[in-house]
């Protein structure tokens, strides 16, 4: 609970051993009260035979703000459930993840952004990339209830397929119960642009450094709304390494 006109920021990371067959269930609740601010961060560096599945909930009162930041690298199938239900005029909340996944492993993704109240935003942007076989999945709700005149919500996933091996999926949803509100929503799911390629390379480029460069270059926006307790300069160097 984040107490009225409070600021508080909580980091958690999860880390297994490479070969630790093992379940992670993590489970976080969030209450920010009037004006209050909240910055969660979750990184999951997951061994490859590590399931996580969790479950993240937020809840904003007026005036408040919760921005929720999720970076997942790791794990052999790794769900997160994240949920935001603003619940007071004028509270607002950011969703942010960034995820990557190579070899067999399975990122899933299960967003909700709830309007209980009027003059309420919400900001959801999910960017990934597989390679390999592997596999991600994002399935977004937006929720506006009759109350919540006035209200704005946006939710953007974009997906980089890096092999032909590799699968994304993305389902975006939005249920609306009044008229006077600010909605959008897009997801994307494909291959690194071509044009883009050939640019790079003709310029000398080599082929796979020129790859990278793409693929710095989709995710650069969300790194940058990354706040800083999520490393992002790091993250940089671990998704190049993965690269």
């Amino acid at each position: 609970d984040a107490a009225e006109n409070s600021e508080v920021t909580v980091v958690e990371r999860f880390t297994s051993g490479a070969d630790a067959r093992s379940l992670i269930v993590p489970v976080v609740r969030i209450r920010a009260a009037q004006s209050a601010r909240v910055t969660y961060v979750h990184i999951n560096e997951l061994g490859r035979a590590t399931w996580s599945i969790g479950y993240q909930r937020a809840s904003g009162e007026r005036d408040s703000s919760i921005s929720t930041n999720t970076v997942a690298l790791g794990g052999d199938y790794a769900r997160v459930r994240a949920g935001v239900r603003l619940i007071g005029v004028g509270a607002n909340a950011k969703q942010v993840a960034l995820y990557f996944a190579d070899g067999t492993q399975m990122h899933d993704f299960r967003t909700l952004q709830d309007h209980a109240a009027p003059r309420t935003r919400s900001d959801l942007l999910f960017k990934g990339a597989v390679k390999d076989t592997a596999k991600s999945v994002y399935t977004g709700l937006i929720k506006i209830r009759d109350n919540a005149d006035k209200s704005e919500a946006l939710q953007t996933n974009r997906n980089l397929t890096l092999s032909s091996g590799a699968w994304a999926e993305s389902v975006p949803n939005l249920e609306i119960e009044t008229n006077d509100v600010k909605c959008s929503h897009a997801s994307t799911v494909g291959p690194i642009d071509d044009d883009q390629r050939f640019y790079l390379e003709s310029r000398g480029i080599r082929p796979e450094i020129a790859e990278r460069l793409v693929v710095f270059g989709f995710f650069a926006d969300v790194i940058d709304r990354l706040p800083a307790a999520a490393q992002p300069e790091a993250l940089r160097e671990r998704v190049g390494v993965r690269l």
